[in-house]
């Protein structure tokens, strides 16, 4: 069977793309980390993070600083192990509002290995 790339639900999005962004939505830090791949890195407003404890810290981080609403926007299949899902934020920050782009690569465990956050 060939996987095509292009747009998908993002309720059609790989368990573990759903399993982060509901974690990270609810500020459950121990289950997003647990999405990510022990040598995994997070790239988040021009910081990279890389493994379990640095990307712990950064969920710990993230989740604190702000306040904010998360939407999903949509999601597209860039490949057979990429993801990208637009959120569409709102709250406390900077500017109030963004669309950020949630870029995602799995790994072959099917957990998240790279995570790139921009808008």
């Amino acid at each position: 069977m060939t996987e095509h790339s292009g747009p998908v639900d993002v309720a059609g999005l790989p368990e573990v793309v759903g399993r982060y962004l509901r974690a990270h939505d609810m500020r459950n830090i121990s289950t997003a980390a647990a999405a990510f791949a022990p040598e995994a890195n997070v790239t988040d407003d021009g910081r990279t993070y890389r493994g379990s404890v640095a990307i712990k810290g950064w969920l710990e981080q993230a989740t604190s600083q702000y306040t904010y609403t998360t939407t999903p926007v949509g999601a597209e299949r860039d490949g057979p192990d990429r993801y990208t899902v637009v959120q569409h934020l709102e709250g406390d920050f900077p500017g109030g509002r963004v669309d950020l782009r949630y870029r995602f690569v799995l790994d072959e465990h099917g957990l998240i290995s790279e995570l790139a956050i921009a808008p």
